[in-house]
């Protein structure tokens, strides 16, 4: 009985789901899902490599720059500003005209006075209130500042 039924089974699987039809939609599916497989890493691959000619496109940016800046620097450095600069910090000279003030180095005391000089005993004048973002756009669209300047003026 039981071998009866595995028979049925594989009559009914043969003939119900084996047929050409089903074979070639099947083989059909593989196809598509390989294509898609291949297309989804042919993508990968590009990003890939265009990620990496963009890499190379700013390094190659940034080494011009620097070769740039370096050709600036050493056209400064042969200029005549630069030297006539440089001589009279190395050497301590001065142009006709010119008075060169020689001072002390710092004491100690001078310092410590320095390092408990900090930025909070600096005052900053107070500035005027700003209004708020939001506002500035209102009297932008609908003529707020208007009123500003015709009192002030």
């Amino acid at each position: 009985m039981q071998n009866r039924k595995i028979q049925r089974f594989i009559y009914h699987a043969r003939h119900q789901y084996l047929t050409m039809n089903n074979i070639v939609l099947l083989i059909a599916a593989v196809i598509a899902i390989s294509w898609a497989w291949a297309s989804v890493q042919a993508v990968q691959r590009n990003y890939t490599l265009q990620r990496e000619v963009d890499d190379k496109r700013r390094e190659q940016q940034l080494t011009e720059l620097q070769t740039e800046m370096l050709a600036y620097e050493q056209r400064y450095y042969k200029s005549r500003e630069y030297q006539a600069l440089e001589a009279k910090r190395r050497l301590g000279l001065a142009e006709s005209g010119e008075k060169v003030l020689v001072l002390p180095p710092n004491t100690a005391k001078a310092r410590a006075a320095d390092k408990d000089n900090t930025s909070s005993d600096i005052i900053l004048p107070q500035a005027t209130s700003t209004p708020s973002p939001f506002q500035q756009w209102m009297d932008f669209l609908f003529g707020g500042n208007r009123q500003g300047l015709q009192n002030k003026g």
